[in-house]
């Protein structure tokens, strides 16, 4: 697939997670092969609106200025904590939650800035989009979610045209009730693909997000909670989904740009009072309009069987 210019690209918002920042995150992605988006996506990765209030996970490893989207009301210092109030207790010897397989999860249903954070990502879209899709890791995952369900909703980006992808690479959802009531009342029907993690301590909670959405397609892979590096099939089975998108939203580019041009003819005609013109037009363009659409439901259909039950598995890199 040919690399295209870059006002032609669909554009993706990237959020990154908890106490870390947009290049970051840019450079956790850069692990992917660019054939994947790099190449054919628009990607922007702007920092949280709030400095870091705390250490970061990344101190070391990546140089500051750290920031956050908004904050919950409990953070407990031992524990791992997605940034949106899912802490899970790890103790003294290395060993997650309660012993015996099992996982301690503390929820935490109270957040500071979180209006103030969603009201900044709907004026950043509307104002610097219109954006196709979102990407997120953990704390931007999250985030990234509540708002396609938000919009499939009504809730926000009411002038925003529909969101068609989201990549979720350790997200989780919302614990609060008066969120969860709206933003996954229904199935969220946007292509979604959902990284999940073998030794992610947010491996469950993941697994719940992927359930609020429309025939997800799950990747697993064997580390932890990070961006994982991928291996050859994984590479080719995510660059496949990223060709789906693209493929249908080109055919309805064409369509879109088709149907203009059978307007603009039948303007034409009808100001040189061509009644013929007009009777001869308006049928085919129905019947492009038509038959474009019955090809791409029945393909969309069929890719989404196919990867309702489609697990893949992610080797170390």
């Amino acid at each position: 697939m040919e690399e295209k210019g870059e006002e032609e690209r669909m554009k993706i918002l990237c959020l990154h997670g908890f106490r870390t920042s947009g290049s970051f995150l840019q450079k956790q992605i850069s692990k992917w092969d660019p054939s994947i988006f790099t190449h054919h996506f628009h990607m922007e990765f702007p920092d949280g609106i709030y400095e870091a209030g705390g250490k970061s996970d990344i101190e070391g490893i990546f140089p500051p200025p750290y920031f956050e989207w908004f904050q919950f009301n409990k953070y407990v210092s031992g524990c791992g904590s997605d940034g949106v109030g899912v802490v899970v207790v790890v103790w003294g010897d290395g060993s997650v939650g309660g012993g015996n397989g099992s996982v301690m999860v503390l929820e935490f249903t109270e957040y500071t800035n979180l209006e103030e954070c969603i009201s900044y990502l709907c004026d950043y879209m509307t104002k610097k989009g219109p954006f196709d899709g979102l990407l997120g890791f953990s704390q931007g995952a999250t985030l990234s979610a509540l708002l396609l369900g938000y919009q499939a909703q009504g809730k926000v980006l009411k002038e925003h045209p529909p969101l068609k992808l989201f990549v979720s690479i350790s997200g989780s959802k919302f614990r609060d009730p008066s969120i969860c009531e709206i933003a996954y009342k229904d199935p969220i029907n946007v292509r979604s693909v959902h990284f999940i993690g073998d030794k992610d301590w947010l491996k469950l909670p993941s697994e719940e997000l992927a359930t609020a959405f429309h025939n997800p397609l799950i990747l697993r892979h064997p580390q932890g909670h990070t961006v994982p590096r991928l291996d050859e099939d994984t590479t080719e089975k995510l660059r496949s989904w990223t060709k789906e998108i693209l493929f249908h939203h080109q055919t309805s580019t064409d369509a879109a740009s088709n149907d203009n041009g059978d307007d603009d003819k039948y303007d034409t005609s009808r100001e040189n009072g061509d009644s013929s013109a007009k009777v001869e037009e308006e049928p085919k363009c129905h019947e492009v309009a038509h038959n474009s659409d019955h090809s791409s439901n029945k393909e969309s259909n069929s890719a989404m069987v196919k990867r309702e039950s489609e697990v893949v598995v992610v080797a170390q890199a």
